[in-house]
């Protein structure tokens, strides 16, 4: 297995101890004391692991056509450590760009691994007088427009939810059309965390939290869940909204993408690269192209850290978060069930079906 993170429960992780110990002292500290996300330590885990193993290949410490997985890593002490030059990090970058195939993108986020690894064991602990990953250029990244869905795609997908608990499914696709949430933020949702006063409390990143502003559609259909929710004769958790109907468990990850996914298929729109994550750069899009949205505002619903990520969507085109969240043109849609909605997604039906 490549990654420590458990697929069924996205906040735990398991043992990452095949690596050198000051490396699983840099990931302890990433998630303990700095509050990052179990998945962003993931991938520093994956991607300092990836670089040892080519160290010690590199570097003739292990025969040269052993397999990278067989290498063992646990014993590269700060001596070694202290050896690595810019050098070998350019070699790196070289091995992951020509034998591994890695884009830009990955190999940007190792080299982010790599330096913040380095600059730990510099700034914070003092053993390092020099990180070798200064002087090194991040790889230059191509800007993409966010792909999203149109206004009528949107009124589409929310027409044709197709499930035995429709009321969970449509719900889902409402949350993430009007507020913009992150996949692993919906999933984590808890039934304490919707409030009084319309305001919903969502874990971002890093364990931040903020508060979103619900809007009429979003009201009106968890309402209809938490009324479903309640009638389920099996539910297990008692704390999770979003929940299996046939185990009553907090539903994974990997099941809400594949709501999303035959949601799409009904809809028409399968095959044009729609995704989860597209859901929310659609929800962004409507509001700052529809609704006129500020940037700052928009920043704090989506959980930006930064508004220079925000600013990727002005290229469509002073609201309180109230407002910005009754802005989304999908605020006013609120589709009854049809007994159109038939196929029972929730009985077993092969191996895509078995985890809810």
């Amino acid at each position: 297995m490549s990654t420590y993170i458990d697929p069924r429960r996205p906040n735990k992780h398991g043992d990452y101890k095949d690596c050198p110990p000051l490396v699983v002292q840099f990931l302890y500290d990433s998630e303990t004391i700095r509050g990052l996300s179990p998945r962003t330590v993931n991938a520093y885990y994956i991607d300092l692991r990836t670089f040892f193993r080519f160290f010690k290949l590199y570097r003739g410490l292990v025969p040269e056509n052993t397999p990278p997985e067989e290498i063992d890593i646990r014993d590269i002490g700060l001596e070694q450590i202290r050896s690595v030059k810019t050098s070998d990090l350019y070699e790196f970058m070289h091995y992951v760009t020509s034998e591994r195939a890695n884009a830009a993108a990955s190999r940007a986020r190792k080299l982010s691994s790599i330096k913040g690894f380095f600059k730990y064991l510099c700034n914070k602990m003092k053993l390092l007088e020099q990180n070798p990953a200064d002087d090194i250029d991040t790889p230059a990244l191509k800007k993409r427009l966010p792909k999203y869905l149109t206004l009528n795609e949107g009124i589409e997908l929310l027409k044709n939810v197709e499930s035995d608990f429709y009321e969970r499914d449509y719900c889902i696709l409402t949350l993430f059309l009007n507020c913009g949430m992150r996949l692993s933020e919906l999933v984590n949702i808890n039934v304490t965390d919707i409030n009084d006063d319309g305001t919903i409390r969502i874990v971002g990143k890093g364990n931040k939290e903020r508060l979103v502003y619900l809007n009429k559609a979003c009201l009106s259909s968890l309402s209809r869940l938490r009324e479903a929710r309640a009638a389920l004769p099996n539910l297990q958790d008692k704390k999770a909204l979003f929940v299996s109907k046939r185990t009553g468990r907090r539903i994974s990850v990997r099941r809400v993408e594949q709501i999303v996914e035959r949601c799409l298929k009904a809809a028409g729109l399968d095959g044009k690269g729609y995704s989860v994550h597209k859901l929310r750069h659609t929800a962004a899009t409507m509001m700052y192209q529809e609704g006129g949205v500020d940037m700052l505002a928009l920043k704090e619903i989506l959980g930006h850290a930064h508004v220079s990520t925000t600013e990727i969507y002005t290229h469509l085109g002073a609201a309180s978060l109230r407002d910005a969240a009754n802005a989304s043109p999908f605020a006013s849609l609120d589709f009854e069930k049809s007994q159109a909605s038939g196929p029972d997604s929730d009985k077993d039906g092969g191996k895509q079906g078995a985890e809810d």
